[in-house]
């Protein structure tokens, strides 16, 4: 029997159904300005059941009849929510309650994911049978991890891809004191807000979250020319804590999720929602809501809480023995690799060293850790390192923030090996 898979989202505050489903790794995909749907032949339930919640309240079609709830969301309400809804939803389909479960999701779900999972692990301890979860592992791509290594990472790698100069970078990472939190002696100067200021338009032309492809030039676009980059809907965004406390109205105005191959697919999905007769079909929208559908929620503007740093939620469910893959498109300058490999870093993992299948020195331990590279139809894939204590890296090239959609065929090949538990090929040859 095939496992069970929830996908979520992150924004926080955007839908699952909207991004996950219909743009990326669901079974049919919303094209054509939103006229019809395409059948996705990497969809990933291939491999597994998928489940799409639309989570925090708010988000989506998911609603509330006290508007009061809307002002009490964070990190923890979402956690326990999305918990609550995973129990009550078993015990309306108890065909899927005793099978293998997993979690996946991207961006601000590098909290929700392990958020979700330590809450599982921790109900389980001593829940009677029924409400016990089978959970076995999670998947985060390009994941908020830990807010100082995020952003550094993200400076970095504007820099390292000669987004920004060098005399911008030497100046945010100057005057913002090197992304360090003030509760941790970081002491960031008045220079840090227009620096960052400075850093956020040197995306204003090109798409942060695949800086090498085109954007949308959506004639339905917010944006005051025809000729720029559409933006979405105002919302909340996963931003790292230092940036989003100094120039907060900055980083909204970098409120969008990315565009794909055809940048305009996140038109086309919100054109397809709004549609009356889908919403019918979907028996969605029965209460009538106030506000369009809309990708990233308009009626969440608040947000209570976000824990800086998740890492030690990931080294408490590796030694749980839950298997944990983080994976990262290549050609996100949002949430870029070079973040998460300075996030994991400061975890001291161990790498796996890897004896080499092919070329000089084959059957030799590799001298350099156990970084390589791994294959796919013969061609290299990305990147991967695997942990001793448990955690697998695995970078996808060419893939921006959204690796299902960038990288269809690749991404559901890297789910394949993680609900084995197999290594990604090391070779051409297999």
């Amino acid at each position: 029997k095939k496992p069970l898979l929830l996908w979520l989202n992150g924004g926080p505050g955007c839908s699952s159904v909207a991004y996950g489903a219909a743009q990326e790794l669901g079974p049919f995909l919303v094209r054509s300005y939103g006229e019809n749907l395409t059948l996705n032949a990497y969809s990933w339930n291939k491999a597994v059941n998928l489940l799409f919640l639309e989570a925090p309240v708010g988000v989506g079609f998911s609603y509330t009849n006290r508007t009061s709830d809307l002002r009490r969301l964070g990190d923890r309400v979402t956690a326990q929510d999305s918990y609550s809804f995973l129990l009550n939803w078993l015990n309306k389909f108890p065909e899927f309650k005793n099978r293998d479960f997993y979690i996946a999701g991207e961006s601000y779900a590098g909290h929700y994911v392990p958020q979700l999972a330590e809450l599982i692990y921790d109900g389980n301890k001593g829940a009677s049978r029924d409400r016990v979860i089978n959970i076995k592992g999670f998947m985060i791509g390009n994941a908020v991890l830990n807010d100082a290594t995020d952003q550094m990472g993200m400076v970095e790698y504007a820099w390292s891809h000669a987004i920004i100069s060098d005399e911008l970078y030497s100046a945010v990472r100057r005057e913002c004191d090197s992304f360090k939190e003030e509760e941790d002696g970081g002491k960031p100067s008045k220079g840090c807000s227009p620096a960052v200021r400075a850093f956020l338009r040197a995306y204003d032309d090109i798409d942060i979250y695949s800086i090498y492809t085109p954007t949308c030039l959506s004639s339905s676009s917010s944006s005051p020319a025809s000729a720029s980059p559409r933006r979405s809907s105002p919302g909340l965004v996963a931003a790292p804590r230092l940036f989003s406390k100094h120039v907060k109205e900055a980083w909204r105005r970098m409120q969008r999720v990315p565009a794909g191959y055809d940048p305009c697919t996140e038109e086309y999905v919100k054109g397809y929602f709004n549609r009356e007769d889908v919403q019918r079909a979907l028996h969605a929208n029965r209460t009538g809501l106030s506000y369009p559908y809309s990708p990233c929620s308009e009626a969440i503007s608040k947000w209570n809480d976000s824990p800086s740093t998740v890492l030690p939620i990931l080294k408490k469910l590796m030694g749980a023995g839950l298997r944990i893959w983080v994976y990262s498109g290549d050609t996100d300058g949002r949430v870029p690799v070079t973040s998460t490999r300075y996030s994991l870093n400061t975890m001291k993992l161990r790498p796996r060293l890897m004896r080499k299948t092919a070329g000089d020195g084959a059957g030799e331990e590799s001298e350099w850790g156990g970084w390589r590279a791994w294959y796919d139809r013969q061609q290299v894939g990305g990147w991967a390192v695997e942990y001793e204590e448990g955690l697998t890296l695995v970078t996808v090239r060419g893939a921006g923030h959204q690796v299902p959609l960038f990288a269809p065929r690749r991404s559901l090949a890297m789910l394949y090996h993680f609900l084995r538990g197999s290594s990604l090929p090391a070779s051409r040859s297999r």
